[in-house]
């Protein structure tokens, strides 16, 4: 059966997460209010902040930075957007 979850950035229910993506607290209320749509959003979203800002997951500078556009991203004011960015033409 699939767990169904009402999603913090689509606002409407939606197919929640198989497990818990993130440790901790925020791994928790990510696991309750995310779905595996959104989720996938914020994957390309971290993506892009990792490759625009040349970012090492193994650095806990990094790491931090990560964890905190991801809080902001599901349940702040959104994630920072990268200077000038532009999403690619289709």
């Amino acid at each position: 059966m699939t767990r169904m979850v009402n999603c913090v950035i689509l606002k409407k229910e939606a197919e929640g997460l198989d497990r818990p993506t993130y440790p901790g607290e925020l791994g928790k209320r990510i696991f309750e209010n995310v779905s595996k749509e959104a989720w996938q959003q914020w994957l390309r979203h971290q993506t892009m902040l990792i490759n625009e800002y040349r970012l090492s997951p193994i650095e806990p500078k990094a790491r931090q930075f990560l964890e905190e556009e991801m809080e902001k991203f599901f349940f702040g004011e959104g994630a920072s957007a990268v200077d000038n960015w532009s999403a690619p033409k289709s």
